[in-house]
């Protein structure tokens, strides 16, 4: 009997053991390709090409729009534009979803566990893993 008790102990542990799993540190980051990396499909390269365009298009009416500005006005009507209040919305993090554990994410600046359920999608929240002198911000996935 006492025998029996023994050797199912350390089995039952070894089994406890082998069977529990740790969550990883935090997920693996998204590999981005590098900006001068090449392009190797024609598709590809036609969209890059649009880009492109796209880009240098914008620059010119950018560049037209300097320009006005900088005219003096000539006519005798005055208009009064009023300055656009255009806040820059602020590029936040989204936390990364932790699989298997609905309502709980990876924060973006430590990989650590935090609970989001009950907080809809989008919805930028503070990292309560900072101390709040340091606010750092994320938003839910």
């Amino acid at each position: 009997m006492k025998t029996k008790l023994l050797l199912s102990l350390p089995l039952v542990g070894c089994l406890a053991i082998v069977s529990c799993y740790p969550i990883p540190d935090g997920p693996r980051k998204p590999q981005r390709p590098a900006a001068d990396a090449t392009v190797t499909s024609q598709d590809q390269q036609k969209i890059q090409d649009q880009r492109d365009r796209m880009k240098l298009a914008e620059e010119k009416k950018q560049a037209e729009a300097d320009a006005i500005k900088e005219k003096p006005a000539t006519g005798s009507t005055t208009t009064t534009d009023k300055p656009k209040a255009d806040k820059p919305k602020g590029e936040y993090a989204f936390a990364t979803p932790v699989p298997g554990k609905e309502g709980f994410v990876f924060s973006p600046y430590n990989n650590k566990l935090v609970d989001v359920r009950d907080i809809p999608s989008g919805t930028l929240v503070q990292d309560p893993t900072y101390p709040a002198a340091e606010k750092k911000y994320f938003r839910v996935p």
